[in-house]
């Protein structure tokens, strides 16, 4: 037993002793972070659940950081641990994890990239030194083309306003595009550009359909140029990935499968050179990417889609964020012929829905997403709705004075209803964040929900009710005092 225990010990001892990821939860922080031009620090407590799962993926980028050039260190402290506490304290923590960037050992700004190892390595690198690499040699230029998307200012008049224009650009959007510039002879004259920017596509993106460099034609202006960037980045099929979904808007089809650029980029451009033959002939009209499906298996399933074998699933959101989905098996002649009703706006959308209750006579009426229009919208009524999740403790905490309110109110002009957000699709017209978000919806005003932020006992709904209600309640007056017989 004792040998069991001893090897478990050397063996989490030698774990934390092999990670790069510096521990400043000591006294002298303030004396070891100013060691470092930049430096990522993650504040964080052992028994924190979110914190134990980014562990693994934080202590991979501080190995690959550590080798970066420059290398930018990470860190973390223990806001548990005794001097832990008071640096927590000075710097603001108040939840866990939570990410800072500290420059020269003075706070800098908030980390709000990506908690994977890879999107942490690729945000701390745009994070230090200039946002844009000087290109001085042959060699320079030819390997910054093969790593990913670059935009390549070249510049015979190292002083030019287009010049400046480029680099301001390029710190605008320095954390998710990679920069590069040179006012070398040997490069302009291999390349053949001067003063000019070019987007350079790597070559694991290379199509028939689409030119591998793309040369910027605007003015002199850093807005036009990043207007240029964000339109062309991605291509006429961008690969999209959680780091950077936020950059594909609507109206929007996706495509599922199996995308590897990793292991796999013949495979994967197989089938992205499909999608690419259709969306050529919709270019403007909407914007078309690719996703791994096990990556994305949620936004999938919430499509109402099923992976069959290798081939690809769609799906696509119009600009109202209605879900449609391709019922039909993936072809090139299928894909295209879902596109045009897409675009038509001939097709049905998916909702995702509960089944209709049986019955819903109840005080509190049950809402699902087939039966949203007519419940909610279409009602007579004002309605109050509650957006809720089964597992939300403070929606249990939250339902008996709810059903009580059903109750109280049965016969009046007003409609106590509840939806389980977590099993049915929610109109865009409503915002949930978080559980439970409750909406007043005047019959007067059914486009215009407003968000109940009032309290959540029974007297706190009654008086809210009795104020806003279209027409003055039956049994309360507008202050929300119970009316007397003769009242009523």
């Amino acid at each position: 037993m004792k040998l069991l225990i001893t090897f478990c010990i050397l063996n989490s001892l030698a774990f934390v002793l092999g990670s790069d990821v510096l521990d400043l939860s000591g006294a002298d922080f303030e004396d070891r972070v100013v060691e470092h031009d930049a430096i990522l620090i993650e504040f964080f407590a052992p028994w924190c659940g979110h914190c134990k799962r980014l562990a693994p993926e934080y202590d991979k980028a501080a190995s690959i950081l550590k080798k970066a050039d420059p290398p930018i260190p990470l860190a973390k402290v223990d806001c548990t641990s005794d001097a832990g506490k008071d640096t927590c304290s000075k710097y603001g923590v108040s939840g866990y994890p939570t990410l800072k960037i500290f420059r020269s050992g003075e706070f800098s700004s908030e980390y709000n990239g990506p908690r994977d190892a890879d999107g942490i390595v690729k945000y701390m690198k745009s994070q230090v030194g200039p946002s844009a690499k000087e290109l001085q040699t042959i060699e320079d230029a030819e390997k910054v083309v093969k790593e990913d998307v670059v935009v390549i200012g070249y510049f015979a008049d190292a002083s030019s306003s287009l010049k400046a224009e480029f680099l301001k650009a390029a710190d605008k959007l320095r954390e998710s595009v990679s920069f590069a510039f040179t006012s070398n002879k040997d490069i302009i004259e291999k390349y053949g550009y001067s003063d000019e920017i070019v987007l350079f596509r790597p070559k694991k993106f290379f199509s028939k359909f689409e030119p591998q460099e793309v040369k910027y034609t605007g003015s002199e202006d850093k807005d036009e140029i990043k207007d240029f960037i964000k339109t062309n980045y991605h291509g006429l099929v961008g690969h999209r990935t959680h780091d950077n979904h936020d950059d594909f808007k609507n109206p929007l089809v996706v495509v599922y499968y199996d995308v590897d650029y990793v292991k796999n980029v013949k495979g994967t451009n197989y089938w992205r050179n499909r999608v690419m033959k259709v969306a050529q002939n919709y270019k403007g009209q909407v914007n078309f990417a690719i996703s791994n499906k096990d990556k994305f298996s949620a936004e999938v399933e919430d499509f109402g889609l099923r992976a069959k074998g290798d081939k690809p699933v769609v799906g696509a959101k119009n600009e109202a964020g209605q879900k449609f989905n391709m019922k039909e098996e993936f072809s090139v002649e299928n894909f295209e012929a879902f596109i045009k009703k897409f675009l038509e706006g001939s097709l049905d959308p998916h909702l995702k829905s509960e089944a209709l209750p049986e019955k819903n006579d109840g005080p509190v009426k049950i809402a699902v997403a087939q039966n949203f229009q007519e419940l909610v919208v279409d009602n007579d009524k004002d309605i109050l709705i509650e957006f809720y999740a089964p597992w939300c403790g403070h929606c249990k905490k939250l339902a008996p004075a709810y059903e009580e309110l059903g109750k109280e109110l049965e016969g009046e002009d007003v409609e106590i209803v509840k939806m389980d957000a977590t099993a049915n699709d929610v109109p865009p017209t409503f915002e949930v964040h978080g559980f439970p978000t409750l909406y007043w919806v005047p019959k007067t005003h059914k486009s215009s929900p407003k968000k109940y932020e009032g309290g959540r006992d029974l007297k706190d709904f009654i008086n809210y009710i009795a104020k806003h209600a279209s027409n003055e309640l039956k049994t309360y007056d507008r202050s929300g005092k119970k009316k007397s017989k003769t009242e009523l």
